[in-house]
């Protein structure tokens, strides 16, 4: 399992300071990836801010990511739809589209991702990142 390393139930400092570089690298590079996509394939802006914002909440997340009966830090399942992202881009109009090819389910055994809380709760990760996908959209109206 991957899980990273704490100190009194929290982030060590160390981990901290790893998981800032790592987000700070995943925002660089979906920058830089929506900025080399030729026009008229891309989604809008909007979409390429919401997309960012999931991204990041996964990334910034304490949960853990099954994929494939595999456990996953928040930074390597964010780093895993990124990649997902990079494909399927010419084929996502929407933030829900994002979710569905690139959040959603694996896709080669079509078994659905899982997060799991901290209290060991599971449930979809599509079914999660919708619900944080609403919220972002209240408050972004």
């Amino acid at each position: 399992m991957h899980t990273p390393g704490k100190t009194d139930g929290n982030f060590s400092m160390k981990h901290q300071h790893r998981h800032r570089a790592f987000t700070a690298w995943i925002t660089l590079a979906l920058s830089l990836l929506l900025a080399a996509t030729p026009a008229g394939s891309a989604p809008t802006e909007q979409t390429e801010q919401t997309i960012r914002h999931l991204i990041g909440y996964v990334s910034a997340s304490d949960m853990t990511f099954v994929r494939n009966a595999s456990e996953y830090t928040p930074q390597e399942a964010a780093e895993h739809m990124l990649k997902k992202y990079r494909h399927f881009r010419d084929d996502i109009e929407t933030a829900g589209d994002f979710i569905e090819l690139c959040a959603s389910k694996s896709l080669l055994s079509g078994k659905p991702y899982r997060v799991i809380d901290r209290q060991g709760n599971a449930l979809p990760t599509g079914d999660w990142l919708r619900t944080e996908l609403a919220a972002w959209q209240a408050r972004n109206l």
